[in-house]
Protein backbone atom coordinates (compact mmCIF):
# COMPACT_ATOMS: atom_id res chain seq x y z
CA UNK A 1 0.00 0.00 0.00
CA UNK A 2 1.28 3.45 -0.95
CA UNK A 3 0.61 6.58 1.10
CA UNK A 4 -0.03 9.85 -0.71
CA UNK A 5 -0.31 13.56 -0.01
CA UNK A 6 -1.99 15.25 -2.99
CA UNK A 7 -2.72 18.97 -3.14
CA UNK A 8 -5.86 20.22 -4.86
CA UNK A 9 -8.12 17.15 -4.71
CA UNK A 10 -11.28 19.19 -5.23
CA UNK A 11 -11.31 18.24 -8.90
CA UNK A 12 -9.22 17.70 -12.01
CA UNK A 13 -6.03 15.67 -11.93
CA UNK A 14 -5.88 15.74 -8.14
CA UNK A 15 -9.29 14.13 -7.76
CA UNK A 16 -8.71 11.62 -10.56
CA UNK A 17 -5.33 10.52 -9.24
CA UNK A 18 -6.55 10.33 -5.66
CA UNK A 19 -9.55 8.25 -6.74
CA UNK A 20 -7.36 5.85 -8.72
CA UNK A 21 -4.98 5.44 -5.79
CA UNK A 22 -7.81 4.82 -3.34
CA UNK A 23 -9.46 2.33 -5.70
CA UNK A 24 -6.39 0.10 -5.53
CA UNK A 25 -6.18 0.23 -1.75
CA UNK A 26 -3.78 3.10 -1.12
CA UNK A 27 -4.15 5.79 1.55
CA UNK A 28 -4.56 9.38 0.38
CA UNK A 29 -4.43 12.65 2.27
CA UNK A 30 -5.80 15.35 0.00
CA UNK A 31 -5.71 19.08 0.49
CA UNK A 32 -8.35 21.56 -0.60
CA UNK A 33 -9.21 25.14 0.24
CA UNK A 34 -12.68 23.99 1.32
CA UNK A 35 -13.09 23.14 5.02
CA UNK A 36 -14.28 19.60 4.29
CA UNK A 37 -15.10 17.19 1.50
CA UNK A 38 -17.30 14.38 2.81
CA UNK A 39 -17.76 12.94 -0.69
CA UNK A 40 -14.01 12.39 -0.98
CA UNK A 41 -13.70 10.79 2.45
CA UNK A 42 -16.63 8.52 1.57
CA UNK A 43 -14.62 7.06 -1.33
CA UNK A 44 -12.60 5.03 1.16
CA UNK A 45 -13.47 5.60 4.83
CA UNK A 46 -10.34 5.41 6.95
CA UNK A 47 -8.04 5.74 3.93
CA UNK A 48 -9.28 9.00 2.36
CA UNK A 49 -8.48 12.06 4.43
CA UNK A 50 -9.02 15.75 3.70
CA UNK A 51 -7.05 18.68 5.09
CA UNK A 52 -8.13 22.25 4.45
CA UNK A 53 -5.04 24.15 3.34
CA UNK A 54 -4.03 27.53 2.00
CA UNK A 55 -0.75 26.90 0.16
CA UNK A 56 0.23 30.51 0.75
CA UNK A 57 0.41 29.93 4.52
CA UNK A 58 3.83 28.45 5.37
CA UNK A 59 2.87 27.49 8.92
CA UNK A 60 -0.31 25.83 7.68
CA UNK A 61 1.68 23.84 5.09
CA UNK A 62 4.05 22.54 7.77
CA UNK A 63 1.09 21.61 10.00
CA UNK A 64 -0.68 19.86 7.12
CA UNK A 65 2.38 17.77 6.28
CA UNK A 66 2.85 16.85 9.94
CA UNK A 67 -0.79 15.80 10.12
CA UNK A 68 -0.48 13.76 6.92
CA UNK A 69 2.60 11.99 8.30
CA UNK A 70 0.62 11.06 11.42
CA UNK A 71 -2.48 9.94 9.50
CA UNK A 72 -0.51 7.72 7.12
CA UNK A 73 2.33 6.55 9.32
CA UNK A 74 4.75 8.09 6.82
CA UNK A 75 4.29 9.56 3.36
CA UNK A 76 5.54 7.75 0.29
CA UNK A 77 4.51 10.32 -2.32
CA UNK A 78 3.82 14.02 -2.51
CA UNK A 79 1.89 15.25 -5.54
CA UNK A 80 2.02 19.00 -6.15
CA UNK A 81 -1.15 19.36 -8.17
CA UNK A 82 -2.91 22.49 -6.90
CA UNK A 83 -2.77 25.48 -9.20
CA UNK A 84 -4.66 27.64 -11.65
CA UNK A 85 -4.17 29.48 -14.92
CA UNK A 86 -4.06 33.09 -16.02
CA UNK A 87 -4.68 34.19 -19.61
CA UNK A 88 -3.66 37.55 -20.99
CA UNK A 89 -0.74 39.36 -22.53
CA UNK A 90 2.30 40.07 -20.36
CA UNK A 91 1.58 43.80 -20.64
CA UNK A 92 -1.95 43.22 -19.37
CA UNK A 93 -1.14 41.13 -16.29
CA UNK A 94 -1.05 43.14 -13.07
CA UNK A 95 1.78 42.41 -10.66
CA UNK A 96 -0.66 41.35 -7.93
CA UNK A 97 -2.23 38.84 -10.35
CA UNK A 98 1.24 37.49 -11.17
CA UNK A 99 2.28 37.25 -7.51
CA UNK A 100 -0.96 35.50 -6.52
CA UNK A 101 -0.53 32.88 -9.25
CA UNK A 102 3.12 32.23 -8.44
CA UNK A 103 2.32 31.97 -4.74
CA UNK A 104 0.12 28.95 -5.47
CA UNK A 105 1.62 27.35 -8.58
CA UNK A 106 5.29 27.72 -7.63
CA UNK A 107 5.86 28.85 -4.07
CA UNK A 108 3.08 26.63 -2.77
CA UNK A 109 4.76 23.63 -4.39
CA UNK A 110 8.14 24.64 -2.98
CA UNK A 111 6.65 24.99 0.50
CA UNK A 112 5.20 21.48 0.22
CA UNK A 113 8.52 20.04 -1.00
CA UNK A 114 10.47 21.67 1.81
CA UNK A 115 7.97 20.39 4.36
CA UNK A 116 8.02 16.73 3.25
CA UNK A 117 11.74 16.33 2.63
CA UNK A 118 13.01 16.04 6.23
CA UNK A 119 10.95 12.89 6.90
CA UNK A 120 11.65 11.46 3.44
CA UNK A 121 15.37 12.02 3.93
CA UNK A 122 15.22 10.35 7.32
CA UNK A 123 13.53 7.31 5.77
CA UNK A 124 15.84 7.43 2.72
CA UNK A 125 12.76 6.98 0.53
CA UNK A 126 10.02 9.00 -1.10
CA UNK A 127 8.75 10.38 -4.38
CA UNK A 128 7.94 13.99 -5.24
CA UNK A 129 5.58 14.46 -8.19
CA UNK A 130 5.00 17.87 -9.76
CA UNK A 131 2.06 18.42 -12.10
CA UNK A 132 3.50 20.98 -14.49
CA UNK A 133 2.23 21.54 -18.06
CA UNK A 134 3.35 21.27 -21.64
CA UNK A 135 3.23 25.08 -21.38
CA UNK A 136 6.33 24.63 -19.23
CA UNK A 137 8.10 23.39 -22.36
CA UNK A 138 6.32 25.12 -25.23
CA UNK A 139 5.15 28.70 -24.55
CA UNK A 140 2.29 30.31 -26.42
CA UNK A 141 1.11 33.91 -26.55
CA UNK A 142 -1.42 34.80 -23.89
CA UNK A 143 -0.29 32.24 -21.30
CA UNK A 144 3.11 33.65 -20.29
CA UNK A 145 2.44 34.03 -16.58
CA UNK A 146 0.94 30.57 -16.15
CA UNK A 147 3.61 29.05 -18.40
CA UNK A 148 6.38 30.82 -16.49
CA UNK A 149 5.20 29.26 -13.23
CA UNK A 150 5.33 25.84 -14.89
CA UNK A 151 8.76 26.53 -16.47
CA UNK A 152 9.98 27.34 -12.97
CA UNK A 153 8.40 24.23 -11.44
CA UNK A 154 10.02 22.13 -14.17
CA UNK A 155 13.41 23.53 -13.11
CA UNK A 156 12.66 22.91 -9.44
CA UNK A 157 11.80 19.29 -10.17
CA UNK A 158 14.80 18.66 -12.39
CA UNK A 159 17.23 20.18 -9.90
CA UNK A 160 15.54 18.52 -6.93
CA UNK A 161 16.01 15.14 -8.60
CA UNK A 162 19.78 15.69 -8.59
CA UNK A 163 19.83 16.91 -4.99
CA UNK A 164 17.78 14.12 -3.41
CA UNK A 165 18.91 11.12 -5.47
CA UNK A 166 21.58 10.21 -2.86
CA UNK A 167 18.77 9.83 -0.30
CA UNK A 168 16.73 7.38 -2.37
CA UNK A 169 14.09 10.02 -3.14
CA UNK A 170 12.68 10.16 -6.67
CA UNK A 171 11.18 13.04 -8.61
CA UNK A 172 8.76 13.05 -11.55
CA UNK A 173 7.51 16.08 -13.45
CA UNK A 174 4.20 15.35 -15.18
CA UNK A 175 3.45 17.71 -18.08
CA UNK A 176 -0.10 17.29 -19.43
CA UNK A 177 -1.61 18.78 -22.53
CA UNK A 178 -5.31 19.56 -22.70
CA UNK A 179 -7.51 17.38 -20.47
CA UNK A 180 -11.15 17.54 -19.43
CA UNK A 181 -10.33 18.56 -15.88
CA UNK A 182 -12.47 21.67 -15.66
CA UNK A 183 -9.31 23.79 -15.78
CA UNK A 184 -10.62 26.10 -18.49
CA UNK A 185 -14.03 26.37 -16.86
CA UNK A 186 -13.12 26.96 -13.20
CA UNK A 187 -9.33 27.03 -12.98
CA UNK A 188 -8.60 29.80 -15.47
CA UNK A 189 -8.56 33.50 -14.74
CA UNK A 190 -8.45 36.28 -17.33
CA UNK A 191 -6.23 39.29 -16.70
CA UNK A 192 -8.30 42.21 -15.42
CA UNK A 193 -6.74 44.66 -17.86
CA UNK A 194 -7.53 44.25 -21.55
CA UNK A 195 -5.67 46.03 -24.36
CA UNK A 196 -7.40 45.95 -27.74
CA UNK A 197 -4.12 45.65 -29.67
CA UNK A 198 -3.77 42.09 -28.37
CA UNK A 199 -7.16 40.90 -29.68
CA UNK A 200 -5.62 39.00 -32.58
CA UNK A 201 -2.60 37.69 -30.68
CA UNK A 202 -2.51 37.06 -26.93
CA UNK A 203 -6.28 37.09 -26.45
CA UNK A 204 -6.64 34.01 -28.64
CA UNK A 205 -5.35 31.80 -25.81
CA UNK A 206 -8.10 32.72 -23.37
CA UNK A 207 -10.78 32.38 -26.03
CA UNK A 208 -9.45 29.04 -27.24
CA UNK A 209 -9.25 27.59 -23.74
CA UNK A 210 -12.71 28.69 -22.65
CA UNK A 211 -14.47 27.87 -25.93
CA UNK A 212 -13.05 24.34 -25.88
CA UNK A 213 -13.72 23.69 -22.21
CA UNK A 214 -15.03 20.15 -21.83
CA UNK A 215 -13.87 19.19 -25.32
CA UNK A 216 -10.16 18.81 -24.61
CA UNK A 217 -8.59 15.65 -26.07
CA UNK A 218 -7.42 14.10 -22.80
CA UNK A 219 -9.28 11.91 -20.27
CA UNK A 220 -8.28 12.62 -16.62
CA UNK A 221 -9.05 9.04 -15.55
CA UNK A 222 -6.69 7.65 -18.17
CA UNK A 223 -4.12 10.25 -17.17
CA UNK A 224 -4.37 9.05 -13.57
CA UNK A 225 -3.85 5.44 -14.67
CA UNK A 226 -0.83 6.49 -16.74
CA UNK A 227 0.67 8.39 -13.81
CA UNK A 228 0.26 5.36 -11.54
CA UNK A 229 1.98 3.15 -14.10
CA UNK A 230 4.89 5.58 -14.41
CA UNK A 231 5.34 6.11 -10.67
CA UNK A 232 5.19 2.37 -9.94
CA UNK A 233 7.95 1.61 -12.46
CA UNK A 234 11.28 0.42 -11.01
CA UNK A 235 12.89 3.51 -12.56
CA UNK A 236 10.18 6.20 -12.77
CA UNK A 237 10.67 8.93 -15.38
CA UNK A 238 11.84 12.39 -14.49
CA UNK A 239 9.73 13.72 -17.38
CA UNK A 240 6.28 12.40 -18.27
CA UNK A 241 4.34 14.14 -21.01
CA UNK A 242 0.63 13.28 -21.17
CA UNK A 243 -1.43 13.50 -24.34
CA UNK A 244 -0.79 13.56 -28.06
CA UNK A 245 -1.00 17.36 -28.05
CA UNK A 246 1.65 17.59 -25.33
CA UNK A 247 4.00 15.41 -27.35
CA UNK A 248 3.33 17.46 -30.49
CA UNK A 249 3.94 20.88 -28.91
CA UNK A 250 6.98 19.75 -26.94
CA UNK A 251 8.61 18.13 -29.97
CA UNK A 252 7.97 21.21 -32.10
CA UNK A 253 9.52 23.43 -29.45
CA UNK A 254 12.58 21.20 -29.01
CA UNK A 255 13.07 21.11 -32.79
CA UNK A 256 12.80 24.90 -32.97
CA UNK A 257 15.37 25.38 -30.19
CA UNK A 258 17.73 22.91 -31.87
CA UNK A 259 17.36 24.78 -35.17
CA UNK A 260 18.25 28.05 -33.44
CA UNK A 261 21.30 26.47 -31.81
CA UNK A 262 22.55 25.16 -35.14
CA UNK A 263 21.84 28.37 -37.03
CA UNK A 264 23.82 30.47 -34.56
CA UNK A 265 26.40 27.90 -33.45
CA UNK A 266 29.35 29.68 -35.09
CA UNK A 267 28.50 32.96 -33.39
CA UNK A 268 28.02 31.17 -30.06
CA UNK A 269 31.49 29.61 -30.36
CA UNK A 270 33.10 32.91 -31.41
CA UNK A 271 32.98 34.17 -27.83
CA UNK A 272 35.73 31.86 -26.52
CA UNK A 273 38.72 33.54 -24.87
CA UNK A 274 42.09 33.25 -26.58
CA UNK A 275 44.37 30.57 -25.07
CA UNK A 276 46.74 31.95 -22.45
Amino acid sequence: MTTWLITGIGGGFGRALAGAALARGDTVVGTTRRPDDPAFEALAPGRAHVISLDLGDEAAVEAAVASAETLTGGLDRLVNNAGYGLAGAIEEAALDEIRDLFDVNLFGAIRMIQAVLPAMRARRAGHVVNITSVSGFAPWAGTAIYGASKYALECIGQTLAQEVAPFGIKVTNVAPGGFRTGFAATGLRIARRSIADYDGVAHHAGRSLTENAGREPGDPARAAAAILTALDAPEPPLHLLLGEDALHYARDQFAFVESQIRAWEALSLSTAAEPA
